[in-house]
């Protein structure tokens, strides 16, 4: 009986381990340097080490030009995040595809928000720069 168990265990178990793996959602997030670009899904976070960690929380709005479909104005979205400093309070903030903020510092970087994609939870596609003095 106790075999059995095992054998129905482990299958359900890598399961699981993919499912987490295949939504980029993992326990501390991947890590960041100078120059990484990397996509996000809301809810997801990464770590900028001995910085602190950078969450997506969501897509506040998104009025932009649908596809195949011609506008006078392509829109915007705005999308949140929170920056968790190490030892340090929250800063919430959000960056924008068209007019409003496409960069926002984090720690000793800069976020910038170089893409957005469609999606009911869409990826979001930043870049990690070096503050400039």
């Amino acid at each position: 009986m106790a075999h059995l168990r095992s054998v129905i265990a482990i299958p359900l178990l890598l399961l699981a381990a993919c499912s987490a793996a295949a939504t980029g959602v993992r326990v501390g997030g991947p890590r960041l340097s100078d120059g990484d670009s990397f996509r996000m899904r809301p809810g997801t976070s990464v770590t900028v080490p001995g910085e602190g960690t950078l969450v997506y929380v969501k897509v506040v709005e998104d009025s932009r030009c649908k596809p195949d479909v011609q506008c006078v104005w392509a829109g915007d979205a705005e999308v949140a995040f929170e920056w968790r400093p190490t030892g340090g309070k929250a800063d919430a903030f959000s960056l924008h595809t068209g007019k409003g903020d496409k960069s926002h510092p984090i720690g000793k970087h800069v976020l910038v928000l170089t893409g957005l994609g469609r999606s009911k939870t869409p990826g979001a596609d930043l870049t990690l720069e070096a503050r400039k003095p």
